[in-house]
């Protein structure tokens, strides 16, 4: 295990106990005692819910230091932790993302994983687009996507494209993470991005499809709730609770 990566670790932990007493132990007992005794998930998914969430809220610290964790002590592979920084990148956005790259290297690097990895592509330039509109068909249902081709305002037509080649197209049909723990990733992302309810609502609606079930996103929500706060957490809860009736 890393000892930098882990200094870092203990030294804020010794930084809040010192400083911040009652907060760390309000905190911690509250995280590591009422939130894990609720929640169901198993280790690996509870893992890349909080990857995930770090990742989206740019929590560059925590996230290195989850990433030596993930490694060392739930046995995450390389693979499954770079694809899931790979996930997050169409849904939040490329700004500060090189920065995420570079940290998950130097943590690769240092724990002796040799880069770059193993290739997990699954598509080409000419087959990525279809490809991807297959990816959004199995996910969602071929009339929910074809219609949302077709009704798709004038001059906006490329958004669709987007979606279909870039999103689905060139990272939901990669390997390393199957379609489960994609779908159950992209939820935990725009759970956290929060404002975000149209699209919770079809990537819960996803989840289900693909075979996440209810428990498996009030599981999911229970991890990131210390992580996204209460308000985020409510209104993904209301909408978990709409449509999984």
């Amino acid at each position: 295990m890393n000892n930098s990566i882990e200094d870092d670790n203990q030294n804020m932990e010794v930084h809040l106990k010192s400083n911040d007493p009652e907060f760390f132990d309000i905190f911690t007992g509250f995280t590591t005692g009422e939130v894990l005794k609720e929640c169901m998930l198993p280790q690996r998914s509870m893992m890349l819910v909080i990857l995930a969430s770090l990742i989206t809220s740019r929590s560059l610290r925590e996230y290195k230091i989850m990433v030596n964790q993930a490694i060392n002590l739930i046995g995450i592979t390389p693979i499954e932790i770079k694809e899931v920084l790979y996930q997050s990148i169409p849904y939040v956005g490329i700004s500060g993302m090189f920065k995420f790259l570079e940290e998950t290297n130097n943590v690769f690097k240092i724990n002796n994983i040799k880069l770059p990895l193993e290739p997990q592509s699954t598509v080409t330039k000419d087959n990525r687009i279809q490809k991807g509109y297959e990816k959004q068909v199995e996910i969602f249902g071929k009339e929910t996507i074809d219609s949302m081709i077709e009704n798709a305002p004038k001059g906006q037509e490329h958004f669709q494209k987007f979606l279909q080649g870039y999103c689905f197209g060139d990272f939901y049909t990669r390997t390393g993470l199957d379609v489960k723990d994609r779908e159950l990733v992209t939820f935990s992302i725009i759970a956290t991005l929060g404002g975000c309810e149209n699209q919770l609502r079809g990537h819960v609606q996803g989840n289900l499809n693909v075979g996440n079930d209810k428990k498996t996103l009030v599981g999911a929500t229970t991890i990131l709730m210390p992580y996204i706060g209460f308000p985020r957490t409510l209104n993904t809860l209301n909408i978990i609770n709409e449509i999984c009736k």
